[in-house]
């Protein structure tokens, strides 16, 4: 009888480790869809064999760098080598070397509306991620097989951001209806970047082109500046306020005592990033470690530190996801539209 008992443990024993192999993902198929337990631990000690991650980035200041500094901390042996571009000049690159057949891209942090694109190129891998279920459906860009493209990582809001000094409390805009206010007249400007066309976006999902169009007669000057200069002339009194300015720059300058603030508006555009798994990448288990790393709580973290906001997260505002659901062409015509009306109300 024990002959039989130890026989009949060695093969449950057996059958175990057996099945326990079959789990573990073999390929790149199996893995990017691979949820088990063991995942962190299985992409670590292969990553490490893989020896580095190639990490290609929109994200600028020092946010990139300490993203980088503390993978690297927490895998030791698993090498971090960053390319940092505009989000356009990363999908040039990465177009130009899958056409040479260079694969050298493992995961990629960019912003959605290049995404777009790159997904369209083919550019992008499909995975799945235990962190993924954080997040609202609407931050997550689905792919087939129960996988995904994207979930968005790091948020930047665009509202009225303006000088304390320059506009009493009451003048204030509550909302969009608020930037006709009489008091506002001749004192609002806004940037020659794509933050004010989305802008405008919102405004005409919210109140349409009829009360756009009424804003040409409050006398808004335009800059040939971006939202962080928009927000320094705000900052120095060169201007009253503006409604393309983005939360974290603003909160930037507040923690530097610069006289500013910002406020929602009713529908708040959203300059969203996400960590996205390359098409073919060649360190697989490093680049879905680094994807992982992003959208968990260390990543997460990192970027709140850096003022970004978190899809996870309610701020009290309704978000816009100006790009959600379209490809890249009816995006582009959109942006075109709301560009054109943007044209039409500022000061000539």
């Amino acid at each position: 009888m024990s002959n039989l008992i130890a026989i009949l443990v060695i093969l449950f024993t057996s059958v175990r480790l057996a099945s326990a192999q079959i789990s573990q993902p073999n390929n790149l198929a199996e893995l990017v869809a691979y949820m088990g337990a063991d995942r962190e631990k299985i992409l670590f000690a292969r990553a490490k064999a893989e020896g580095k991650v190639v990490w290609y980035t929109s994200l600028s200041g020092g946010s990139y760098k300490a993203l980088a500094q503390a993978f690297e901390a927490k895998y030791p042996g698993v090498k971090v080598e960053v390319y940092r571009a505009s989000g356009s000049d990363l999908a040039a690159r990465m177009t130009e070397e899958a056409r040479a057949r260079r694969y050298i891209v493992d995961a990629l942090e960019t912003t959605s509306d290049s995404l777009l694109s790159m997904r369209e190129a083919g550019l992008l891998g499909a995975f799945n991620s235990p962190y993924i279920r954080n997040y609202p459906p609407e931050a997550r860009e689905k792919a087939d097989k129960g996988l995904f493209f994207w979930t968005i990582a790091r948020e930047s809001y665009v509202g009225f951001g303006y000088n304390k000094n320059r506009i009493p409390p009451d003048a204030v805009p509550k909302g969009f209806e608020g930037l006709l206010n009489p008091a506002l007249k001749g004192h609002l400007a806004v940037g020659t970047g794509g933050t004010g066309a989305r802008a405008i976006g919102a405004m005409l999902k919210v109140k349409g082109e009829a009360f756009v169009k009424k804003l040409k007669a409050q006398d808004i000057r335009v800059f040939a500046l971006g939202s962080v200069g928009v927000r320094d002339q705000i900052a120095a009194g060169e201007i009253s306020g503006s409604p393309i300015i983005f939360r974290t720059h603003a909160l930037e300058a507040m923690e530097k005592g610069a006289p500013v603030d910002w406020v929602p508006m009713e529908l708040v555009p959203v300059n969203a990033g996400a960590p996205v798994l390359a098409a073919r990448p060649p360190h697989s288990h490093a680049a879905l470690l680094m994807v992982d790393f992003l959208l968990g709580p260390d990543g997460q973290a990192i970027l709140e530190k850096y003022k970004y906001g978190s899809a996870t997260k309610d701020y009290g505002f309704k978000r816009w996801y100006d790009g959600k659901g379209l490809t890249t062409e009816q995006y582009e015509q959109e942006v075109m539209k709301w560009e054109k009306l943007l044209r039409s109300i500022v000061r000539k």
